[in-house]
């Protein structure tokens, strides 16, 4: 990654510029490829940015050149040190990512790095079919991808590659080092050597997954799954939805290439399935009963400036509460209609209920709020004893109390006897309070996306506002299109927050209790309720 560099406006000749100079002078100091191969034994991403090369045809009718430096962003820099943290603990994870965003370059080149500067690695990767893989002549294939990263690389920095003598079909050889890159495909992935890391392209959409599964796990402690959403009935959705994986997510907003008008132009020429599926990261774009729909999601990120309105207000937090298991405490800051900021931790951060309260209550301070509405359900509950211990230490230093209000989702419907639409009372439509929020949650993003989207009238207390640039953002975003609905027997509304075993939507669940309205507060909400 370059400070400051346009990747929107790019200089390229100026970075070729910079290379050829830096190549020159290491050229005439003795031993200097040497150290250098050495400090990037250490700092793969690093030799990327100072020697790589990618290339991308597109960029001719755009005036570029079509090989270009490959120069990370910082997200590409982060995949990098988690891809390689992830081999080093011998441990495997998922990568799920939006369509276009080059980490097939970026898999190849690290790939490429590592067996120039490591001996005797063996690392393979593998796709659904033998051409994506390795296909002379196809700049779609891996290989030829990874054939091109050498080939532009200075010649001291190849580790022994010659194009045409040391990569025959689905290998990539490095002599100086010993180290191989190794291609599969189809139901054979994973049958061969065995391998120090194996990276899995396009992983939802191989034929047959289950065979790979089982091959997979005695060829590598390291496997690497890269891919889109392909719906959910597949082991790469339920590995990135089960909670179990340190997954990591690379969302279109990630790249800087992009923004919102790229977006527009996309949803302007796919389908909205696509839209949601390849670009949204929506795993459940083709499920019948998505609660929010993730197009939406996207409507309400800085909504009130698109929409040219002060949606701010009255400032609380919402905390929803786990326990020391897989799931995470979640909070979120409302200010208003905006949802301002949202955080999570993990229980075992803070041992028990009593250092969850603590550590929200700190939250609470920073952002200058003194009231915080709790999920009282289940481990919740405890919340309400420790907040007056808490509380009455805190008034004896001087810093206040914070007010504590209980969320009982369990409880029932607020204002049950209103209709809520023609002929059927909130009572007859939910289930209870919690199934009710959503749907009032539900109703703020179509509100908003409507108007949005449509210039449909709004009033501004019924939108919902995502703030752009919260570090949770893309991982909240993820979560609010995961629940699902249906009908009970009795026609009641019922969510169900994690469908297919999917782990809970703590952020999302803390939105809900944000943006519920209390039998407290009663109801003013345009006539919803």
């Amino acid at each position: 990654m370059v400070d400051g560099f346009d990747f929107r406006n790019p200089d390229y000749s100026s970075v070729f510029a910079q290379r050829a100079d830096r190549l020159k002078k290491l050229r005439a100091t003795p031993n200097s490829f040497s150290n250098l191969l050495a400090y990037y034994r250490n700092n793969p991403a690093q030799m990327i940015i100072d020697w790589g090369c990618t290339a991308d045809p597109r960029n001719a009718e755009r005036g570029l050149p079509v090989i270009v430096p490959f120069i990370l962003f910082h997200k590409q820099v982060e995949w990098i040190d988690w891809a390689v943290d992830k081999w080093k603990n011998q441990t495997s994870a998922p990568t799920v990512k939006s369509r276009d965003m080059g980490l097939s370059w970026l898999s190849v080149a690290l790939a490429c790095v590592l067996s120039v500067t490591r001996d005797d690695l063996v690392i393979g990767f593998g796709s659904r079919k033998e051409e994506y893989v390795d296909k002379i002549g196809s700049p779609k294939s891996l290989f030829f991808k990874a054939r091109m990263f050498m080939q532009l690389l200075p010649p001291e920095l190849r580790g022994g590659y010659v194009q045409g003598v040391t990569d025959p079909h689905m290998r990539i050889k490095f002599p100086n080092t010993g180290s191989v890159l190794v291609g599969e495909a189809g139901d054979g992935i994973g049958r061969g050597d065995r391998a120090s890391i194996y990276f899995v392209d396009e992983s939802a959409f191989l034929e047959r997954p289950q065979l790979v599964e089982a091959s997979l796990s005695q060829t590598t402690n390291c496997r690497l799954d890269i891919s889109t959403p392909n719906g959910l009935a597949n082991p790469f959705a339920e590995k990135v939805r089960s909670g179990k994986f340190n997954t990591f997510t690379f969302h279109w907003r990630d790249d800087p290439r992009k923004d919102d008008e790229w977006y527009e132009k996309q949803k302007s020429i796919l389908d909205p399935i696509t839209v949601a599926q390849e670009i949204d990261i929506d795993f459940a774009a083709s499920v019948d009963g998505v609660l929010i729909p993730s197009a939406w999601v996207q409507s309400a990120i800085d909504a009130d400036k698109k929409l040219g309105v002060d949606a701010t207000g009255e400032r609380f937090a919402a905390l929803d509460v786990a326990d020391l298991g897989k799931d995470s405490n979640a909070i979120t800051l409302r200010d208003g209609v905006i949802i301002e900021d949202v955080k999570d931790w993990h229980g075992k951060t803070v041992e028990d209920i009593y250092g969850t309260t603590q550590k929200a209550f700190g939250l609470c301070d920073e952002w200058g709020i003194d009231r915080l509405r709790y999920d009282s359900d289940g481990l919740g509950a405890g919340v309400r004893g420790d907040a007056r211990v808490i509380n009455i230490d805190r008034n004896y230093s001087g810093l206040g109390s914070i007010e504590c209000e209980a969320f009982h989702g369990g409880a029932s419907v607020v204002n049950p006897d209103k209709e809520y639409v023609k002929g059927r009372t909130n009572e007859s439509f939910f289930d209870n309070l919690k199934a009710q929020s959503w749907w009032l949650l539900r109703d703020r993003f179509k509100i908003t996306h409507e108007a949005v989207t449509d210039g449909k009238p709004f009033n501004v207390d019924d939108i919902i506002v995502i703030r752009k640039g919260m570090a949770q953002q893309n991982n909240l975003i993820t979560e609010l299109s995961q629940p699902t609905y249906k009908r009970s027997s009795r026609g009641k509304i019922q969510i169900n927050k994690a469908p297919d075993g999917t782990k809970s939507p703590n952020l999302a669940d803390s939105v809900m209790m944000a943006f519920a309205v209390t039998k407290k507060e009663g109801y003013s909400w345009s006539g919803f309720l």
